[in-house]
């Protein structure tokens, strides 16, 4: 049953859909693993990944022991899956690959098998064996297999357990080769889980030759096709390796290597998996067919060219599907960088008209859309974010030409391009740098790359030193591995931090929190347990139970003191409290000696609990409230809770509107008026899963989940085909909360932006804060109810509206900055926004018609000349320049230059020379002679100048500009 068609000897060959069912199949039903589905490639709680960019990310927390031991997760002992995988960005960076030879991809799929403390080396490899030869029907002589060799300077003696057993397998000795730690040993990072690895590879030539020699050497004919991972070590910070708690196997096969195997190619790109996209390309593009060429036999980079197109639109759909738009920071910017990729391919190399990357999207959907379903439900929105994108960036191409044309008019001969400009190109309008270099190439220019690597480098420290950075582990709060072991071997039992959720509403509606005595059973410092800490030190303290909450579930954690019984002077602060694998660790720096044993009494800071459980119960509130306002389909992306204010990201279609908010914050507000029950119960994570609405489970959530329900019982909305979960807010979440709504008083949204095309981020206050956002809001709209009263009355004086225009203007910087309500902070925007433009407009026609009269005066004054040189009140350099523009006007044959000294002792300059007098009588050099007299400076184009000077030259100047003038006619 397990069998794909036949390979040798007949024409067909299996799909790539079949030899991916084949092998999930194969685990599932003859070696019991659970089939697990694909992880999103948005990777989840870890900071340092960009994307997920191997099967085993998701089980990280197995591997590190971090994982919870009541979570669904925690329960696998042996799985399967096809994971989705890319990478692009980051440590693994296959981006600027991609296209140039037959088998490099940002998005590709890993099947893979694990055991977590289940079997080991043997039975890992005598599957992936029986999988290969007897299912897949490989011939063995083509396959050859490797083991690690060993390494001294580690203490690491040759696997030969697994060159043994491939030995036993069958394997002849000639075709099982050792290779050295940089071939064969696997690590997940700089520290942690690791171990030595056996990889299974192919020669595509066979014909009964023996390819040994060929094996890791780089060779297109010999190639790796599954890697057999052994977790057996840790690897500690200092360097050193200790055996892991448990071992572990993980395992990885990349499917388009496997289906070019059983499909007879040599190219990933002639199976099955790609053939459909790049006959949809071909069609779109009507230009030449594609013959997979590479190299200097790819005449155009045509081929080139289908590989990138073909490559990044699997890429796009899986990762729009999946969360991950293109935008400006992490993985929204990667995701970007790949789309304009292949746009510039589309329009520059196949000639395409625009919009056919977006219509290759019902293939990529048709190709994958039986393993990933989902790619299936979001096929028109992953067309709408590319044609949107795609529309952006060919403007942005326009604007970068014009931007290189005007650089290179500039600069001197035999220059590079200047790395500031090419920089400008790549970060801000995202222009690949491969890109650049086509364009100044075409030119005969090369760009100054040590200058644009300085750049990069600088860039590049900047971000190192950001948010990210600052998410390393703390050595004092998280838990390591042996650690974690060393807890669970000396049967020290999980925190239990039920306490937190012992509160109460007592006669008056005050929150009451009941006090918590605990015992210290270890402290944790350095990466180490250990039973006693002395006065000074910071460590993590893990008792027997807790009332402390965690941060998680997007929730900051609580704060406060504990004081060991009988010494109730000394307070030990909580500065933090962290979960890891089910212990809770408080962060404290010991005042006293404390010991593993002393009983402690734990004092959360209520105010700061109560602040946190009030935004977190106003959180839930909003998430059902923007459901209600903007459709069923606006979805969760993410949120932050903090005693502060709350942050909460979704799905949005466009930036939410002034009556779209206020209906929001109207829904939020009714619920609170009503003052709801809050509905808290633990259930069994089978029966959560009934509840119609909830969002996806992770299997992640410890097993029973919690569930909080807004004014309806959770034995309500469970209930088989009830629909009570549709009408309020129902959501899966550990988190403290409000015993009834009325206690949040009033919710204020503060901010509403778009992070990236298609997700929002919107932050919100609560209770005061929200009273008197309000409040500021008022205020402000007053201000702007009285500059536009001042407005209508339209002053004749130039000043006066000026003082208007300015005022204007700084309202808006204090509108744009002032935590207020944003439906009213938008409002207040578009009425600022028409005032600007309003006192703008009167300036401009009281300017006009000022200048109007000077120009009249002066025209009488100075009848029929060809030059007119001279002085003339004016509050402005605008008003000034308006003056000449008309003499001109009025007298096309004139040359004017016109000085108009100011109260400040600064006299302004202001000239245009007519088109007759051209090319001779040059504006610009006129008005720096003019200027020059003064000390001052001045410049613009052969037809019109301006600048300015000192009062004490005017007399001076004004002889300077006469002579200049006669000098030239």
């Amino acid at each position: 049953p397990w069998r794909c068609s036949p390979r040798r000897g007949v024409a067909s060959y299996p799909s790539a859909r079949q030899i991916r069912a084949t092998f999930l199949r194969f685990f599932e039903e003859r070696h019991g693993h659970r089939r697990l589905p694909s992880a999103p490639v948005r990777p989840r709680g870890d900071p340092h990944l960009l994307f997920v960019n191997a099967g085993m990310n998701q089980f990280k927390p197995i591997f590190l022991g971090t994982v919870h031991p009541r979570s669904e997760l925690a329960q696998h002992r042996r799985v399967v899956n096809s994971q989705k995988c890319v990478r692009a960005g980051g440590k693994h960076n296959d981006l600027e690959d991609v296209g140039r030879d037959t088998y490099h991809h940002t998005f590709f799929e890993m099947l893979g098998n694990w055991s977590f403390g289940d079997y080991f080396k043997e039975e890992a490899c005598s599957m992936a064996w029986e999988l290969l030869t007897e299912v897949y029907e490989i011939p063995r002589d083509r396959l050859y297999v490797t083991y690690f060799g060993g390494d001294s300077s580690l203490g690491l003696s040759a696997d030969e357990e697994c060159r043994d057993i491939w030995l036993h397998l069958g394997v002849p000795a000639s075709h099982v080769l050792p290779f050295p730690l940089k071939d064969n040993f696997w690590e997940m990072g700089d520290t942690g889980p690791c171990g030595p690895c056996s990889e299974i590879h192919y020669d595509h030539v066979g014909c009964g030759r023996n390819a040994a020699a060929l094996v890791n050497q780089g060779s297109p004919d010999v190639v790796e096709i599954w890697n057999l991972v052994f977790m057996q070590y840790s690897r500690e910070v200092e360097g050193n390796l200790l055996p892991l708690p448990q071992h572990h196997v993980d395992t990885g096969m990349g499917l388009e290597r496997l289906v070019t195997v059983l499909q007879n190619k040599r190219s990933n790109y002639d199976t099955d998996l790609f053939t459909p996209i790049l006959d949809a390309i071909h069609k779109g593009c009507r230009g030449p067919g594609y013959q997979g060429l590479v190299g200097d036999a790819d005449v155009g980079h045509v081929n080139m060219a289908y590989r990138v197109v073909a490559d990044h639109v699997r890429t796009l759909c899986v990762c729009i599907t999946d969360g991950i738009y293109p935008g400006l920071s992490g993985a929204e910017l990667v995701l970007r960088r790949i789309l304009r990729r292949a746009v510039r391919f589309c329009s520059e190399v196949l000639h395409a008209p625009p919009g056919l990357l977006a219509s290759l999207v019902p293939t990529v959907v048709e190709v994958l859309g039986d393993a990933y379903p989902e790619l299936t439900k979001n096929a028109d929105q992953i067309m709408d974010i590319i044609n949107e994108n795609e529309a952006a960036f060919l403007s942005s191409l326009d604007r970068g030409r014009r931007i290189i044309e005007r650089t290179v008019q500039q600069m001197e001969p035999s220059t590079n391009f200047p790395a500031e400009v090419a920089w400008y190109l790549y970060g801000n309008l995202g222009f690949p740098l491969d890109l650049i270099d086509l364009m100044l190439e075409e030119k005969g220019i090369s760009l100054d790359s040590a200058g644009f690597n300085t750049l990069a480098l600088e860039d590049a420290k900047r971000k190192a030193g950001g948010p990210q950075a600052r998410q390393l582990e703390d050595t004092n709060t998280c838990l390591d591995v042996h650690s974690l072991a060393q807890l669970r071997s000396n049967n020290v039992p999980a925190t239990d931090d039920s306490p937190k959720y012992a509160y109460t509403l007592g006669q008056h509606g005050q929150y009451e929190f009941s006090p918590c005595q605990a015992i210290v059973l270890m402290l944790y410092r350095d990466q180490s347990l250990q039973k006693e800490i002395g006065a000074g030190q910071r460590c993590g303290v893990i008792l027997d139970r807790t009332n402390f909450y965690a941060e998680q579930g997007g929730q900051a954690s609580d704060q406060g003191y504990m004081i060991c019984l009988g010494q109730q002077d000394i307070l030990f602060p909580v500065e933090s409290v962290h979960l890891c694998g089910g212990y809770v660790v408080h962060e404290v720096t010991a005042v006293e000696t404390l010991r593993a044993g002393d009983q402690v009494q734990l004092f959360v800071d209520e105010a700061q609990r109560l602040a946190c459980m009030t935004n977190h119960t106003a959180t839930h509130l909003l998430n059902f409230a923007l459901c209600h306002v903007l459709g069923d389909n606006t979805q969760q992306r993410g949120s932050h809770v903090t005693a502060e204010r709350l942050r909460f990201d979704f799905d949005t279609k466009g930036p939410v509107t002034v009556e779209q908010l206020q209906q929001v914050e109207q829904v939020v507000q009714d619920v609170i008026k009503r003052n709801e029950v809050v509905h808290m119960a633990e259930v069994p994570l089978t029966l959560a899963r009934r509840v119609q609405g909830l969002r996806a489970v992770d299997e992640g959530y410890p097993d029973p989940v919690r569930i909080v329900s807004l004014g309806v019982p959770v034995e309500s909305v469970l209930t088989r085909d009830s629909e009570a979960a549709m009408q309020t807010s129902v959501e899966l979440c550990c988190g403290t909360h409000l015993l009834q709504t009325g206690a949040v008083e009033d919710l204020a949204i503060i901010s509403e932006r778009q992070l990236v095309k298609g997700i929002s981020r919107v932050i919100a206050v609560t209770g005061g804060q929200a009273k008197q956002a309000r409040e500021v809001g008022q205020c402000l709209a007053m201000e702007v109810d009285s500059v536009s009263l001042r407005m209508k009355q339209r002053s004749t004086s130039i000043p006066e509206m000026q003082n208007l225009s300015k005022e204007v203007g700084q309202l808006t910087k204090v509108v744009a900055s002032t935590a207020m309500p944003q439906w009213q902070r938008k409002e207040l925007q578009t009425i600022l926004k028409a005032l600007q433009r309003t006192a703008n407009t009167a300036i401009r026609k009281l300017e006009i018609q000022q200048a109007e009269e000077k120009a009249q005066s002066l025209l009488a004054k100075h009848c029929n000349r060809p030059v007119i040189i001279d002085t003339v009140p004016a509050d402005s350099l605008s008003i000034l320049m308006k003056v000449v523009n008309q003499l001109c006007d009025k007298s096309p044959g004139t040359s004017v230059l016109l000085l108009s000294p100011q109260a400040s002792g600064e006299v302004l300059c202001a000239c245009q020379v007519s088109k007759n007098c051209l090319p001779m009588f040059s504006a610009a050099d006129w008005a720096v002679a003019v200027c020059t007299q003064m000390e001052g400076k001045a410049g613009g184009s052969p037809i019109v100048a301006k600048g300015s000077g000192n009062a004490k030259g005017m007399q001076g100047a004004l002889t300077t500009a006469l002579e200049f003038a006669q000098s030239k006619l």
